[in-house]
This record gives C-alpha cells, sequence and structure tokens, in this order.
C-alpha cells in the first residue's frame, strides 16, 4: 500500500512541478542526452548500482524535470524487481522514491521461507549538488559533486532480527563525485556511502560490525551522444552471522532512445546472497523522463 500510495504521490509533485515551470516560464528539458543519469536500483540518478553526482530529469538550472523506472534483475536463485520516480529541481536538488522487492521463488524453501516467499522495501532518497558542473566545467578539473541520504524501510522486521540484522530501517548518507570529460568520451565517478544495510537493505540494517564508510565507482565511454558502456564496482558491507555478503559488480550498456527513453541492459555480479553463491545475471531497466 505505502509503495503504490508514494509512487502515486511523487508522480502528483513531478506533475504540479512541470504545471508551475510552464506558468511561470521555467524552461523544461535541455541537458545532454544521458547526463541525467541512468536510475539506479534505489531510484537515484546515476548507473545501475551507483549514484553518481549528475541530477535527475532534464531540466537545467532554469527549470525542473523527472523521470520514472522500472528495472528488473534475475539471478539464478532470486529476482530483484525496483520500480520508483525521481524529480529534479533547477538541475540542483533531486527527491526520489523506489520500490524494490526481492523474490526467492523456488529457493524459498530452502531457506526455510514460503514458495515464493519476497523481501521488500521503500527507498526515499534525495541528493543536493553543491559543487561543479558535469556539462560546463570542461576546463577546470573539478568535479561535479552531490550528497545525499537514502531512507530504507524494509518489510517484515521479526523475520529480519531472526536473520540477525538489528533493525528494519536505515538511513545511508553518500557523497559522490562525477566528472565527464567530452573530449575524451568518458564519465568517471566515484562514491563514498555510509551504510549499515544487508544486502542493500532488503535483509535489514546491521549485525555484526557497525556501519562504515564503503567506496563504489563508475566508469563509462561514451560511443556516441545516444550510447554509453562501462562497468560499476560497489563494495558492500558484511554483517550478517548466517551468510557471506560480497561486492556487487557491473558492466553496462544505456541507450537514449530519445530525449525520454533511456534503456539500459547489463551483465551483474551480486556474489553470495544468503548462503547462494554465484548470483550473476542479467540486468533489465527502462527509464522515462523530462
Amino acid at each position: 500500500m505505502i509503495s503504490s500510495l508514494s509512487a502515486l504521490a511523487l508522480t502528483s509533485v513531478a506533475l504540479i512541478f512541470a504545471a508551475s515551470a510552464n506558468a511561470q516560464g521555467l524552461e523544461q528539458g535541455g541537458k545532454l542526452l544521458l547526463t541525467r543519469g541512468i536510475s539506479t536500483v534505489d531510484g537515484m540518478g546515476g548507473g545501475g548500482i551507483v549514484p553518481w553526482a549528475l541530477i535527475a530529469g532534464n531540466e537545467t538550472n532554469l527549470g525542473i524535470g523527472a523521470t520514472a523506472h522500472a528495472t528488473h534483475v534475475s539471478l539464478p536463485d532470486f529476482e530483484l524487481v525496483s520500480y520508483g520516480g525521481a524529480v529534479g529541481l533547477h538541475d540542483r536538488l533531486e527527491v526520489s522514491y523506489t520500490h524494490q522487492s526481492f523474490d526467492t521463488g523456488s529457493t524459498g524453501p530452502k531457506l526455510g521461507l514460503t514458495d515464493g516467499y519476497s523481501f521488500a522495501q521503500d527507498v526515499f532518497a534525495a541528493k543536493l549538488r553543491v559543487a561543479g558542473d558535469a556539462i560546463y566545467d570542461q576546463d577546470k578539473w573539478v568535479p561535479q559533486v552531490a550528497v545525499g541520504l537514502a531512507y530504507k524501510s524494509a518489510d517484515d522486521g521479526d523475520l529480519l532480527s531472526a536473520l540477525g540484522a538489528e533493525s528494519d530501517n536505515g538511513i545511508e548518507l553518500y557523497a559522490s563525485a562525477t566528472k565527464l570529460l567530452l573530449a575524451q568520451s568518458l564519465l568517471v565517478s566515484a562514491t563514498l556511502r555510509y551504510t549499515d544495510a544487508n544486502q542493500n537493505g532488503l535483509l535489514g540494517f546491521g549485525g555484526t560490525t557497525d556501519a562504515g564508510l564503503y567506496p563504489e565507482v563508475s566508469v563509462g565511454y561514451l560511443i556516441s551522444k545516444r550510447l554509453i558502456v562501462g562497468g560499476e564496482y560497489r563494495v558492500k558491507p558484511d554483517q550478517l552471522a548466517f551468510a557471506e555478503e560480497n561486492d556487487w559488480f557491473d558492466l553496462f550498456a544505456a541507450y537514449a532512445v530519445n530525449e525520454s527513453i533511456t534503456l539500459s541492459a547489463a551483465y551483474a555480479d551480486l556474489g553470495s546472497i544468503a548462503t547462494f553463491d554465484d548470483q550473476r545475471g542479467l540486468y533489465l531497466s527502462v527509464q522515462v523522463g523530462f
């Protein structure tokens, strides 16, 4: 229920901002293709698994924009579905909401769960650009820098506690620096995240260790103004006594069909999840925005 209401609320906010922008004569659109980022599984503007300092939406500093995304990750023993939306204000502030569902399918009974049991969580996030401009600072070494936070609330706290998590909700803080080198057709981004999330929060928060800082990196090569290919690496906490958690890695490609639609695909390696090793599979995502 909360996911449906939150998605509806965010959509309503985007429409209100769009109407307000038209009424006030604010500009819509204006960004170069792909420079709003791809929607991460958490809903922030960025790559597939790592947020970038770029702000969601096609807006410049003279307007507003918004995106909506749907993502599916198919793994050997599990499936992850993510959907949500984000609003970008003056290419400065981004607010987003995402609902995630992690389906155990026929693996559920092997974990002592019912067949097809799904872990789920809601992610409410905000990001603020604090320095630099990825497009207009081409002659400067300073990257675009943004800081962000995400509040994550997972379902079934009693089960997560039994698995060893300390809480079913938590707050993540992060800082991202993104440099777009147009002459070299290269995008480089680094993120430092403060978190104690287990499997991104789907298995709760906290455990055998305290929250800590974890690095994440993205590198992309712009084959054309519409197509970017690259890879990401995300260092993860390992806090649950019953199961090892590994770092995440992907190789991705994103294609801007037009100013509104971006399609993404990736080979994702999520390592060991809930005692099941070698969770590697296909990541597919569609993003629509203005």
